[in-house]
């Protein structure tokens, strides 16, 4: 063996080391070994195996194999097809007309009649589309997947692992988080174990089943670990706490299953962020906790019951942060305190920053909104502020989100009356829109394209800084602004864009 060799040879068993012997010593000095299977669950038939150490890289392999095989069962392909009927009317030079020679050659009953031929027809035309699901309950048949996989569909059916086809009926859908529950009716489904997302960490291995591209490509099954946890402000739902992940996710994976080291559903892969339409290694899924929580409340309610403190908020910048004497800038600002709301009653004000709830540290507006949203109305939660720099402690008790009250504090009212969304201005969205962090205005972060805003020339990204030649710099500044307007009025609205600051008259 010349030395180029044994060189090599050496090279090669110190990477062998590099990777195993971290795996062999992580054993050492536990009780236990590390787990990387769960164990069985009553409401789960998809039953991990048993806790094993990985002591090496076929180990660490047979671990993804068995984990793939174990869960695979569990997750389905959702088939969608919309119907659509659209009322063609004839124009004048419409096939045939009078005097056609053709009507003289063949008569009447081969054409029909002149008054026939100019009566409106109807044509039907069927889209099909394609999604993943992941069944929950195998007694039942419950089933998670997208809401924007399943919202607009008229039949719906699913293909099982085991190539079984069968309808599905949607039992609940949440806009607002973009989770639906489907159910079939079915013996022999298998069901994944449901985790706790809380305790998934950045840095975690984690796996992505679903049915990319066509139902061709059926539980394909791709690898990644945790980007990311708590994505804000992405513009995908109205209540975002998303899992980021550089697992493979591609069109059709909506819906799937994120699943972590122990075989449990993490997470409902919901969107990708691409400019090509393609993965592109950031994918966002709906944390399990998150999903479980507003199909507990579909199953038992009919609708998401949702907490409500009746206040706008918003994040908090590095000067802001230091114009309050707070430490940092972490925490949701409170802007706007309805007069008799569950806030007001607890002696929240204005101004007040909240730190924590319930002892956990709020990073951000979206967080609180979270997690105020996911307590059940009635609660009575703990809320820690800053207040003129000094903490004090507060008991708030819940009341129920109405349903006409949107995630970013403007009424559901306003927003539909405008055609578009707007949210604060935030490092993410700064960076989402190449903005300036530290620009004043709120973020228009979506629009439709039908709405007299968009004509008037009004488009996603842009920041608003004043309406009606009232300057605004938070949301509640903004509807403040807007709380006379109604439909039929014209709205004059100053804007700021890259190429600089314009103002936007439309009528709404």
């Amino acid at each position: 063996m010349n030395k180029r060799t044994k060189f090599t040879t050496s090279i090669i068993l110190v990477l062998i080391g590099v990777v195993i012997g971290p795996l062999v010593f992580s054993q050492v000095g536990k009780n236990t070994a590390s787990t990387i299977w769960g164990s069985p669950s009553e409401s789960a038939s998809v039953v991990p195996s048993k806790d094993r150490p990985i002591s090496s890289l076929h180990d660490l392999n047979m671990a993804f194999v068995e984990i793939a095989e174990s869960v695979n069962p569990a997750v389905v392909t959702v088939f969608i097809e919309q119907i659509f009927k659209v009322r063609q009317t004839p124009t004048p030079f419409g096939f045939p007309f009078s005097g056609d020679p053709f009507r003289e050659f063949f008569g009447e009953q081969f054409f029909g009649s002149p008054q026939q031929q100019q009566m409106p027809r109807e044509q039907e035309f069927r889209q099909q589309g394609l999604g993943s699901g992941v069944i929950v309950n195998s007694d039942e048949g419950y089933i998670l997947t997208n809401n924007h996989v399943v919202a607009e569909a008229d039949t719906i059916s699913i293909r099982t692992f085991d190539e079984r086809t069968m309808p599905a009926k949607v039992i609940g859908t949440d806009p607002k988080t973009d989770i639906a529950v489907i159910q079939v009716k079915a013996a022999n489904l298998r069901a994944m174990k449901m985790g706790n997302s809380d305790q998934l960490r950045v840095g975690e291995w984690v796996l992505a089943i679903g049915s990319p591209m066509s139902a061709n490509l059926a539980h394909t099954v791709t690898s990644g670990i945790v980007s990311a946890k708590g994505r804000s402000n992405v513009g995908l739902a109205d209540y975002e706490d998303f899992i980021q992940t550089d697992a493979a996710i591609n069109p059709g994976n909506s819906g799937g299953a994120l699943v972590n080291l122990d075989g449990e559903l993490a997470g409902i892969n919901t969107a990708i962020a691409t400019r090509s339409g393609g993965f592109q290694g950031i994918g966002f899924t709906v944390p399990i906790n998150m999903a479980r929580s507003v199909m507990e409340s579909l199953l038992k309610h009919g609708k998401v019951v949702r907490g409500w403190l009746d206040v706008s908020i918003q994040d908090i910048n590095e000067t802001m942060a230091k114009a309050m004497n707070l430490k940092n800038a972490a925490g949701a600002l409170v802007g706007d305190v309805t007069d008799d709301s569950p806030a007001a009653k607890a002696g929240i004000k204005s101004g007040d920053v909240v730190i924590e709830i319930n002892g956990k540290k709020v990073r951000n507006s979206a967080q609180l909104r979270n997690e105020v949203a996911g307590t059940a109305p009635g609660t009575t939660v703990t809320l820690k502020v800053v207040r003129d720099g000094k903490e004090q402690t507060f008991e708030v008790k819940l009341a129920e989100l109405p349903g006409r009250v949107a995630a970013n504090g403007v009424k559901q009212e306003l927003q539909d009356l405008l055609g578009f969304t707007v949210s604060p201005m935030t490092p993410n969205l700064a960076e989402r829109y190449n903005l300036d962090p530290q620009g004043k205005g709120v973020v228009v972060t979506a629009i439709d394209q039908g709405s007299s805003a968009f004509r008037a020339g009004l488009r996603e990204g842009d920041v608003i800084r004043a309406v009606n030649r009232q300057r605004v710099q938070s949301v509640a500044e903004f509807r403040e602004a807007l709380k006379e307007v109604k439909k039929g009025d014209t709205v004059l609205v100053q804007v700021m864009r890259q190429s600089g600051s314009f103002f936007v008259a439309f009528e709404i």
